[in-house]
């Protein structure tokens, strides 16, 4: 099965963007519907992105639609979440996570899948 490594967190001012990248390693990548989930201090871990094994579905928290993108590289094994006008609110950490599916469909639990990366850290100043 693959494994994941987030990339691309970091400190920003409000209304900035970030990248956020995540590699997948070993297994097939395209047999796997993604995610992306954020957990800020204190609360539940809960879905911003996700999008299914070929990239064609995608589905977003209502929090960031119109602000993030999801997308996949199959061809290069990777996941990334465009981030813009980040809001001080968006401050979290960040994993993403994989679930093995080629239905074309879209996953929005956390119990629902059953890879996870170790997190990237995104915090944004007022």
């Amino acid at each position: 099965q693959v494994q994941l490594v987030e990339s691309g967190g970091g400190l920003v001012q409000a209304g900035d963007s970030l990248r956020l990248s995540c590699a997948a390693r070993g297994g097939t990548f395209s047999n796997y519907a993604m995610g992306w989930f954020r957990q800020a201090p204190g609360k539940e871990r809960e879905v911003v992105a996700a999008t299914s094994w070929s990239g064609r579905s995608t589905n977003y928290a209502d929090s960031v639609k119109g602000r993030f993108t999801i997308s996949r590289d199959n061809a290069w094994n990777t996941l990334y979440l465009q981030m813009n006008t980040l809001k001080p609110e968006d401050t979290a950490v960040y994993y993403c996570a994989a679930r093995l599916d080629v239905s074309n469909r879209i996953w929005y639990m956390p119990y629902e899948y059953n890879i996870w990366g170790q997190g990237t850290q995104v915090t944004v100043s007022s």
